[in-house]
């Protein structure tokens, strides 16, 4: 009988169930709506059920050790998800004691970059490594901490929200509440309001013009840059100098061997990592010039947030 340890991604529209090994190999997963159950209680009989269910699908026996969890506004320490804006449940939701309740088997719950890291440390290109970080460049910019070969925490469990430092005071309204964020311009949703801004403040010719802001993506863009558009090319500079400048702070906070990027943003590659790199290398302190490497995630073509989420119980076992 095989050990399996249960990946569970919970987001705002869907959540992912998979079954994953201790060598990383997804052996079956499933997808349900999150706004399935009116209630927390409700949601998480389903998730047990679906574990069941793929549990059930194979002729060979595995056993499940453990349940690893990715989920927004999520503390490690509480084993709970702390008023997440984009799910329908409110207040403190214990969603590790509910599951283990249900299943009998120990569990563990994260944000998604957090979980990001400890996937990149356990499957993906991270490892070895002991000090790094992962940028999860989404709707929004998550980040993960990795120091000493440990994650950062914090003493909430709350550590890690590098996309809600001020990049820019009085800057763009983020949906945090704050302004100036740096994922309102370091991310699929920032670099698209950068685009819209460059297109309004002038009226040079972009393959960009004839698209509306609710079609414009992040993908879009970088297509349109990869033709050699200037306009396209330009937001990347900009969204390059506002990461790269943050990035220096960071390194020299953290002296990290390596910074990943993952997410929708992270497929223009060096289209976003050549003006990141040279920014952040331009305001570096020197002792750390030319010594930290910006890589794409080894996770980038996986569903990293299963991977991640099983491997984060995977470390605790």
């Amino acid at each position: 009988m095989e050990n399996v340890v249960a990946g569970i991604d919970i987001g705002g529209t869907n959540t992912v169930v998979g079954l994953v090994t201790k060598s990383g190999e997804i052996l079956k997963e499933t997808t349900l709506s999150t706004r399935l159950e009116t209630t927390f209680d409700g949601f998480i009989k389903i998730l047990v059920s679906e574990i069941e269910k793929l549990l059930m699908t194979f002729e060979h026996d595995y056993k499940l050790v453990g349940i690893g969890i990715g989920a927004p506004n999520s503390s490690y320490d509480l084993g709970a998800i702390v008023d997440a804006p984009n799910l329908q449940w409110k207040g403190i939701l214990p969603v590790c004691k509910e599951i283990t309740k249900h299943t009998g088997v120990n569990s563990v719950v994260t944000n998604d970059a957090n979980a990001a890291a400890v996937g990149e440390m356990l499957f993906g290109d991270a490892q070895g490594m002991k000090n790094f970080v992962i940028l999860t460049l989404g709707t929004g910019l998550g980040s993960g901490i990795v120091v000493d070969g440990r994650l950062v925490l914090g003493s909430e469990g709350f550590a890690g929200e590098f996309g809600h430092i001020v990049a820019k005071p009085n800057g763009r309204q983020c949906g945090c509440g704050k302004r100036g964020c740096l994922e309102t311009y370091a991310s699929a949703t920032g670099i698209r309001r950068t685009a819209f801004k460059m297109l309004a403040d002038s009226n040079h010719p972009s393959l960009l013009r004839n698209i509306t802001y609710d079609k414009l993506t992040s993908k879009f863009i970088t297509e349109a840059a990869k033709t050699g558009d200037p306009l396209a090319r330009s937001a990347f500079e900009y969204t390059g100098l506002i990461l790269g400048t943050r990035l220096a702070d960071l390194v020299a906070i953290l002296n990290p061997e390596a910074i990943f990027f993952f997410g929708g943003l992270a497929n223009a590659g060096e289209l976003l990592l050549d003006p990141t790199r040279r920014y952040m290398e331009e305001y570096l302190f020197p002792v750390f010039r030319g010594k930290v490497k910006l890589l794409i995630s080894g996770l980038q073509n996986k569903n990293a947030a299963v991977l991640g989420a099983a491997a984060l119980m995977w470390k605790e076992l």
